[in-house]
């Protein structure tokens, strides 16, 4: 059996959304910025797709921009509003993604802003007073705090969050890329200026994504070129790759409620197993509570073998990530579990992910495979 348990990373592209681009890129190759027919065919097909995107986040098409994934989405959001409105102070947390943290600390060593880091709680869960702290010693401060978190799962209150930035004059922008189409998101709704998304992350293609940049906005380009995305992004657009997206986006707000009962039950099914199978588990993050529900982190008991349990996983067809990574023969924490104050040291770390095509058969499988793991004699 062959069991993908990492969706949290990429998800499979649903064969769907795989014909409607293809279709595209076979008969629609034209330019959009081509005033032709085939130019103007093309330009048609992204419109709809803005207007499809704009429609379930309940924002203006004019608000809605693509870009080629999550990460460009977030460096645009940070650096463009840096050099936008001037703003000299950061406040963030230390369990961003990459792209927000080495996006903020390049600004930082640059000279241009300081950053503050927000306390975390034990459950990973963002301390809102020590936020209110850092708004109130420097307003009008550009915070960049992501809704759910890639590693262990952790659901910002993004609402609190954005009532907070409204009262301080701060300009919000949150990493929405492992929420987006997981969860309804009611721009109208929530205070905040910028979110960011990325396909496959909802069983679309890689290298697509948009940006949603609130209509108070004014802020300049992180990419130059051409006139594309009305002068905010240069470049020739995706058109197969914005198509897929909108497609993407509308099979997963079909199915939504449907979707989510299925893979919580699949992760509720897992932990329990876990528990009963394997003594001295710990999951990571508020793992029963206010947490996304494709993602489950578990630390498991102390092993000499630590830096070898992914690896027998793969070798027997599970794909899952690491919590922590295997450098030089060392274990080296990833900055998420390092924030909790986790040692690692001799405990592996696993991330299960879990998408609507999962099966409660192959968490039997995996955790068969755990169990027997923990049972095998220390490798000499």
């Amino acid at each position: 059996m062959n069991v993908y348990f990492d969706n949290a990373a990429t998800t499979a592209i649903d064969p769907e959304v795989l014909k409607e681009m293809v279709n595209v890129l076979g008969s629609k190759f034209g330019n959009p910025s081509s005033i032709h027919s085939y130019g103007r065919e093309a330009k048609a097909l992204i419109e709809k797709a803005r207007k499809t995107v704009a429609t379930y986040l309940n924002a203006s098409p004019s608000e809605i921009f693509f870009t080629g994934g999550g990460t460009e989405a977030d460096n645009m959001a940070i650096r463009s509003t840096v050099d936008s409105y001037g703003i000299k102070h950061i406040i963030s947390s230390p369990l961003e993604h990459h792209a927000v943290l080495h996006s903020i600390e390049e600004l930082e060593k640059a000279g241009k802003v300081k950053v503050s880091i927000v306390k975390i709680k034990k459950d990973g869960h963002i301390d809102l007073q020590d936020l209110e702290r850092l708004l109130k010693e420097n307003p009008r401060s550009l915070v960049s705090l992501m809704h759910a978190n890639n590693e262990i799962g952790n659901l910002l209150p993004i609402e609190e969050v954005g009532e907070l930035c409204a009262k301080y004059d701060a300009i919000f922008h949150c990493d929405t890329v492992q929420s987006v189409c997981h969860y309804p998101l009611d721009l109208q709704k929530i205070k905040v200026h910028f979110i960011a998304g990325a396909a496959h992350k909802f069983h679309g293609p890689k290298g697509v994504g948009f940006i949603y940049i609130n209509g108070s906005l004014n802020i300049h380009p992180l990419i130059y070129g051409g006139a594309q995305e009305r002068n905010m992004r240069g470049g020739t657009e995706n058109v197969a790759g914005i198509v897929a997206l909108s497609k993407a986006m509308e099979m997963a707000h079909k199915d939504m409620k449907e979707h989510a009962t299925h893979i919580q039950g699949i992760k509720d099914y897992m932990i329990k197993k876990l528990e009963s199978s394997i003594p001295g588990i710990e999951f990571n993050g508020d793992t029963k509570g206010r947490s996304l529900y494709t993602v489950l982190n578990v630390m498991f008991p102390p092993t000499e073998d630590a830096e070898m349990l992914l690896m027998k996983l793969d070798i027997n067809g599970i794909a899952c990530s690491a919590g922590s990574a295997c450098t030089s023969g060392s274990m080296k924490g990833s900055h998420v579990i390092e924030a909790l104050g986790k040692d690692v040291s001799s405990r592996p770390v696993i991330r299960f992910s879990f998408s609507k095509y999962n099966t409660k058969e192959e968490v039997d499988f995996c955790v068969d495979k755990l169990v027997a793991f923990f049972k095998q004699p220390v490798s000499a």
